[in-house]
């Protein structure tokens, strides 16, 4: 056993002194203490508190809640929940590396989903690394954990259903025609416009039509709808998912005429509706004149899908998919696909690259083939 100054305690203002035991050797207690006095005279010792984690966690959303996106903050509040559940009660320097990576393997076998796993490991990380920051623990738990993956299945590999996601230029034409020829009140601009402009499902509803030149034929993509209970008149219009994503882009003239067509009829349905139209100046407004619902626009996609008789399991952001692969084929460097996208960084472009469409793939395929035989004949 062995007792050292540890210095002034800053809530008494007295001199604090620790005390170790359970040395099986005097030689085994001289090497602790010299540890001790080393991390002591080097900033690494760790002041000893029982701050439970719930406690400190919920200082930590407090203080991330001021700079972060309402959607972000309420996705983190989501996965704190799941870590407020294994270590609560628990005081925060007492979840061990063990421990951390121990719930991260029963969530799997619960049957989690990958990105649920992803992002409750990505908030603990956070919640301890400040605590590493405050001192208030010695080691990281987080620190060598590992998410658990789904392993594909031979069938899930066969199959490709999992990667299936945009459509095939022949499909997307399908879709289009039967969105056009039985498709409800909007669905047939609504599913253009997000086709032949890749834009993202919130950043169309939140359009206005101050955002549309139709002189010029752009499109302003400012700000984007979040519409968490996807109620008409609860939501709110916040910055796009990152500053790059704020951006002008060129829209093909027949967008332009739908777009008018459009306007015109929705100016019948203001006079229509009279006082009762609350003019909020969006473009694709309910007969209210409030903004639609994004799971509105997912339930529209699901029903033409199943008119049109195609077995994908594609969702509207899925034609942002596909609107990036048809540029791809049509010989669009990826930078200016970036842009027009809005994507943060250039990766997350070339990621999308790597998803061609079987018709890109086939000629290449072909491609090789003519090569090989004009080489082989040369011979």
């Amino acid at each position: 056993m062995f007792k050292m100054d540890v210095g002034i305690d800053p809530a008494t203002g007295k001199r604090k002194t620790t005390t170790r035991r359970g040395f099986k050797t005097k030689k085994e207690a001289q090497l602790a203490a010299a540890k001790l006095y080393d991390e002591i005279n080097n900033g690494g010792y760790v002041k000893d508190t029982n701050i439970l984690f719930k406690d400190f966690a919920q200082e930590w959303l407090a203080i991330y809640s001021e700079t972060a996106k309402i959607s972000t903050i309420r996705a983190r509040k989501h996965e704190l929940g799941h870590l407020m559940r294994y270590f609560g009660n628990l005081k925060l320097k007492d979840v061990t590396r063990k421990m951390y990576q121990d719930m991260l393997l029963d969530l799997k076998k619960k049957g989690y989903a990958d990105n649920t796993l992803d992002g409750i490991h990505t908030t603990g990380r956070m919640i301890f690394k400040k605590a590493m920051e405050l001192e208030l623990i010695n080691s990281n738990p987080t620190e060598y954990a590992k998410v658990p993956k789904q392993k594909k299945t031979v069938e899930d590999i066969e199959s490709g259903n999992k990667d299936m996601k945009f459509l095939e230029k022949h499909e997307l034409a399908l879709f289009l025609k039967t969105a056009q020829e039985h498709g409800l009140a909007m669905d047939y601009v609504v599913f253009s416009t997000l086709a032949y402009t890749g834009m993202r499902l919130g950043e169309l509803l939140a359009l206005q039509w101050k955002d549309i030149n139709f002189k010029e034929h752009t499109i302003a993509i400012t700000k984007t709808l979040y519409s968490p209970r996807n109620n008409e008149r609860y939501y709110q219009l916040l910055p796009p998912k990152t500053q790059g994503s704020i951006r002008t882009i060129k829209v093909d003239p027949n967008i332009i005429s739908l777009l008018k067509k459009h306007k015109a009829e929705q100016n019948e349905i203001k006079l229509r509706m009279g006082e009762l139209y609350h003019d909020l100046g969006f473009v694709f407004a309910r007969p209210s004149g409030f903004p639609e619902v994004p799971k509105k626009i997912e339930i529209r996609m699901k029903r033409l899908l199943r008119i049109a008789n195609i077995h994908k399991h594609v969702t509207p952001h899925s034609l942002r998919h596909t609107h990036t692969s048809l540029l791809i084929e049509a010989g669009v460097g990826i930078k200016e696909i970036q842009q027009r996208l809005g994507h943060a960084d250039i990766e997350t472009t070339m990621n999308i690259y790597a998803h061609l469409t079987k018709d890109l793939e086939e000629r290449a395929s072909q491609k090789f083939s003519e090569l090989m035989s004009n080489f082989i004949k040369n011979l």
